[in-house]
């Protein structure tokens, strides 16, 4: 029993070191992280817990943005999905992530069969092509799926027309509420979608 509660003081200690008051002027070793804040455009380092607004979200990409994606994962947490786009180049992305009723690529018009009972287009502002950017594009399934996250159906495509990336989300549900968030340090779009 003594050796228990030797074992949690040691890490209710070791738990309360490594919190930090804000200050970064030194003192402490352990590294801290970053709060959660909230820029105009909407720009977060972690999501809410459970996603509830369908409305459409956009976001303003930096003037000097150039982003490519470099890929796209997809993960399962408490109470959403979560599809991430992780984006090399510079600068800092925009958005506009919306549900539609049929997706249709830009600039061809062509329609694009989407599995799922929902769309949700993404379109990622201040993108650049690869031979601009100078990064390596996206190569990996289309669409990206995980069996571990059955609430989406898949992810789709990501083309590039006249500095937009447009990817198509199949969500398995009516059309659940959703956030749009962009993390830095490598650059990333994440979207976590309630779970149907």
């Amino acid at each position: 029993m003594r050796n228990r509660m030797v074992v949690a003081l040691v890490a209710l200690t070791a738990l309360l070191a490594g919190c930090d008051d804000g200050d970064n002027g030194g003192g402490g070793s352990t590294p801290s992280t970053p709060a959660a804040t909230t820029s105009a455009t909407g720009t977060l380092a972690e999501a809410p817990s459970s996603p509830r607004d369908t409305a459409p979200k956009r976001g303003t990409a930096s003037g000097d943005a150039g982003l490519t994606v470099t890929g796209i994962r997809l993960g399962r947490q408490a109470g959403f999905d979560r599809i991430v786009y992780d984006l090399g180049g510079k600068g800092t992305p925009g958005w506009i992530v919306q549900y539609v009723d049929r997706a249709v690529q830009d600039g061809s018009g062509k329609p694009i069969d989407v599995a799922g009972n929902s769309i949700l287009e993404v379109q990622i502002l201040g993108s650049a092509y690869p031979f601009d950017s100078a990064v390596t594009p996206y190569a990996g399934p289309d669409p990206a799926t995980d069996p571990h996250v059955p609430g989406i159906a898949g992810v789709y495509r990501t083309m590039v027309f006249e500095g937009t990336t447009q990817s198509f989300i199949g969500v398995n549900g009516d059309r659940p509420g959703f956030t749009v968030t962009t993390l830095s340090n490598p650059t990333r779009l994440v979207i976590d979608v309630d779970h149907p």
